[in-house]
């Protein structure tokens, strides 16, 4: 199982860059099967490109740190 606190660690590592474009990431959810669950905030929440950094950064970063990762998915 992976340990929620490792994955919020990750995140701490990702959030300024985040940040600089005027947004922001929460952790909402580590899922026993490695699916982590997120919530984009401030300007990365409407951004027609907020599923690529989902994809392409957040979930890249999270894979390589952290193997058991299977998947980040957007919070419903």
């Amino acid at each position: 199982m992976i340990d929620k606190e490792e994955v919020a660690a990750v995140l701490e590592l990702i959030r300024p860059s985040l940040q600089a474009d005027g947004g922001d990431v929460q952790l909402i959810e580590v899922q026993d099967d490695g699916t982590v669950v997120v919530e984009l905030v401030g300007a990365c929440k409407g951004c027609p490109m907020s599923q690529m950094t989902l994809s392409n950064g957040v979930e890249r970063i999270l894979k390589s740190r952290i193997p058991e990762v299977t998947k980040v998915v957007p919070a419903p």
